[in-house]
């Protein structure tokens, strides 16, 4: 079986290696505008030796947006700026997908055009909440329902986004269809009520997932694609009746369009209050799902570097995200692979900020 350090061929890219860097929300974007930087070309040219980055979550439209200062890919500045990412990544010899992101529920009124509600597959309140525009701690509101014909416009929002990046310069783009987002929300039934064609079977839950991964490979070719999931995830208040059935008849789905990978996040690290550690009991997704999925599957959540090996070795998945240890690690890769120490992260520099907790971590010596 290959190992960790292999290369991995991954839809029409060849990765040198499984080390993949996880989508990290680092609230670091140019305001007003939501616009990446020269400081942000600079942290990911720093971890270009992954296998493969996938950036953090980029909102396709204002109305996606749902935490102050995280990037876009809407307007011509945003591409401009992710611009300077894509160049810096390849010019460092990486290779970059740009995560696509509609927040739903998850966010607050003055996040939104016009100061309108979230808008969500049905006016269900999340529980707790979410920073402000302001970056004030706010409860969540109970969001608007959309409409059917409203949630076509979204569909082609996520292409005009696929098209974006792809003028940005990305290698290919990840649906993020996870982490109680709209796309999740949709999914899954604790949070979708709908009666319409986008809501009850399995089958219509799914309808704007598969729409928009449709929408994204007749753009750049189903080899250029991702997809994110989370089954058994809790984040952000989600739940399914079951996530078995779901997710088997998604990743069925998903295989048939014969996307370069699924990106599977184990809930075992969704851990109260964001805390450090995993929860042994969690189901082991990767585990249960791997045969549902005909492609290549990228696993996340809660590894270490003996886990990640044996992960791979025994073909449980054929590479691993890791999210707090690339922060905190930019040659990660090399790291892993020579045994070295790792440097602690710093979860007060998470969000926000400038350079100290974001660019500031060494290379190994």
């Amino acid at each position: 079986m290959p190992t960790l350090f292999d290369p991995l061929t991954l839809g029409d890219l060849e990765l040198p290696n499984r080390v993949i860097m996880a989508p990290l929300t680092r609230m670091r974007s140019k305001q007003p505008g939501n616009i990446p930087t020269q400081l942000n070309a600079t942290y990911y040219r720093q971890r270009a030796s992954a296998g493969l980055i996938i950036s953090e979550a980029t909102q396709i439209s204002q109305q996606g947006q749902g935490y102050p200062a995280t990037p876009g890919i809407h307007t011509p500045e945003q591409v401009d700026g992710w611009q300077l990412v894509t160049d810096a990544v390849h010019e460092a010899g990486g290779r970059i997908f740009l995560q696509l992101w509609h927040v739903g529920r998850i966010s607050h009124r003055s996040h939104q055009p016009g100061n309108e509600l979230p808008v969500a597959p049905s006016a269900i309140k999340p529980s707790g909440g979410t920073f402000s525009a302001d970056w004030k701690q706010v409860a969540f509101e109970t969001p608007r329902a959309l409409e059917t014909a409203e949630v076509s416009d979204i569909v082609k929002q996520y292409r005009v986004a696929a098209e974006n990046a792809e003028q940005a310069g990305f290698d290919g783009v990840e649906v993020h269809g996870a982490n109680g987002y709209l796309i999740d929300q949709f999914l899954q039934d604790g949070s979708n009520k709908r009666t319409d064609e986008y809501g009850g079977s399995i089958e219509n839950r799914a309808r704007l997932l598969l729409e928009a991964v449709d929408q994204a490979t007749s753009l750049w070719g189903p080899g250029r694609v991702g997809v994110r999931l989370s089954p058994y995830g809790t984040f952000n208040d989600m739940s399914d009746s079951d996530p078995v059935g779901l997710f088997t008849y998604v990743l069925s789905e998903l295989s048939r369009r014969g996307i370069a990978y699924v990106h599977i996040i184990e809930p075992r690290a969704s851990l109260a209050g964001g805390q450090d550690g995993t929860n042994a009991s969690a189901p082991r997704t990767a585990e249960i799902f791997r045969k549902a999925f005909s492609g290549a599957l990228i696993s996340a959540g809660g590894y270490d570097r003996a886990d990640a090996m044996r992960a791979v070795e025994s073909g449980t998945a054929d590479a691993v995200a890791f999210g707090r240890l690339f922060i905190a690690n930019p040659d990660l890769p090399e790291r892993l692979r020579s045994g070295a120490d790792l440097n602690a992260y710093n979860r007060a520099t998470f969000y926000g900020g400038g350079e100290k907790g974001y660019t500031d971590y060494p290379r190994a010596s």
